[in-house]
């Protein structure tokens, strides 16, 4: 894990689940996966959009910044299907699917406007690659 995530992660724990920075007032989730490859267990800090009117989901963006490829994480969760996302002091399980089409288009498009660094990652993978955009459904098992 970078010096970076690792004291986003300390914030957001020390915090409830604040963190400030650039990401100030920003909705976050710590994301526990499973590496696909190595099998370590991982855990990635992710800015989310919450779901209109379902608090049990959140929508993550495979950004990374606008680079050419998707980040690790995004082929761990869909890999898996699964994970365990720590949002403000709860810690729950989720299943994870990625969203597609008008859908995938509209959630991403309500992130861009909310975070206007997001419609800057389109802009630089415009012609590469479409971001990702994944679903985690919290779940009981």
């Amino acid at each position: 894990m970078s010096d970076w995530n690792a004291k986003v992660i300390e914030e957001f724990r020390a915090n409830g689940g604040r963190v400030g920075g650039p990401f100030a007032g920003a909705p976050m989730v710590l994301v526990h996966h499973r590496g696909r490859k190595s099998g370590r267990e991982l855990l990635t800090p992710m800015m989310y959009l919450p779901h209109d009117t379902d608090d049990d989901v959140i929508y993550v963006f495979a950004s990374k910044a606008g680079a050419p490829e998707n980040p690790d994480w995004y082929y761990n969760l869909t890999t898996a299907g699964r994970a365990t996302v720590e949002r403000g002091t709860d810690t729950h399980p989720v299943i994870v699917r990625e969203v597609t089409g008008v859908e995938r288009d509209q959630r991403y498009d309500e992130q861009a406007r909310r975070y206007p660094g997001f419609a800057e990652y389109a802009q630089k993978t415009a012609g590469i690659r479409t971001i990702p955009v994944l679903e985690l459904t919290r779940t009981t098992a």
